[in-house]
C-alpha cells in the first residue's frame, strides 16, 4: 500500500467520547468497529485531505478558524460491493467548508485523493469499515446515531509511512487515544 498524509479534525473531548462509544456498542455487538483498530493514532476524527505527501504548512495559518462548532449528523454508508464503511455524517456549514477549502489552498496542487477535494468532499467521522451488506441493519440499531453537537478543536497531521501523529493547529491533536 502507498504511503498517504492525511491532514485530520479533531474533535471535543464530548464528541470524541460519544463516537467511541459507538465504537464500543458496535463491537460489542458483534459487528466490524473503528474499536478494533488498537493503532495508536486512532482516534475519531473527519479527514480534510490525503496525499502522497504533503510539505508543511505555514505556521499559524490556520489558528484563527478553530474552535469550530458543528454537528455529527446521520449516519452514511459509503462503498460497493459486499462491504460498506458505516460513518457518522458531519452537517455542512459555511465555516467548516470554509476550512476544508483554505486547507487544500496552503496545501497546494497535489495528488489528492478524489473525495478529499473541495467540491467532491462528504465530511464524516467513521464508524466502522468492512460492515457486510447484510448487516447494516443490525449495526444502524446499535448505534442509531442521535445527532451530537460538537466542536473541532484541532488539526493533526497523519503520516502513514513514517507513522507518525503531529499537530498543525488548534489543541487536542496528540493526546494519546
Amino acid at each position: 500500500m502507498t504511503s498517504v498524509v492525511s491532514l485530520e479534525l479533531v474533535l471535543d473531548a464530548a464528541a470524541d467520547a460519544e463516537i467511541r462509544r459507538e465504537w464500543t456498542l458496535l463491537d460489542e455487538a458483534g459487528l466490524p468497529s473503528q474499536a478494533q483498530h488498537i493503532g495508536a493514532s486512532n482516534r475519531p476524527h473527519i479527514t480534510l485531505l490525503v496525499r502522497t505527501s504533503l510539505g508543511d504548512l505555514p505556521a499559524g495559518s490556520l489558528e484563527d478558524r478553530l474552535p469550530l462548532d458543528l454537528t455529527l449528523g446521520a449516519p452514511l454508508l459509503f462503498g460497493t460491493g459486499r462491504t460498506r464503511v458505516l460513518a457518522r455524517s458531519v452537517v455542512p456549514r459555511a465555516d467548516l467548508l470554509d476550512l476544508h477549502a483554505a486547507v487544500h489552498a496552503l496545501a497546494g496542487p497535489g495528488d489528492d485523493v478524489p473525495h478529499t477535494v473541495p467540491g467532491e468532499w462528504t465530511p464524516h467521522v467513521t464508524l466502522a469499515r468492512r460492515l457486510p451488506v447484510d448487516r447494516v441493519g443490525e449495526a444502524l440499531a446499535a448505534a442509531p446515531g442521535k445527532p451530537v453537537a460538537a466542536r473541532v478543536v484541532g488539526i493533526r497531521r497523519w503520516d502513514s509511512g513514517a507513522r507518525t501523529v503531529s499537530h498543525v493547529a488548534g489543541r487536542g491533536t496528540l493526546e494519546p487515544c
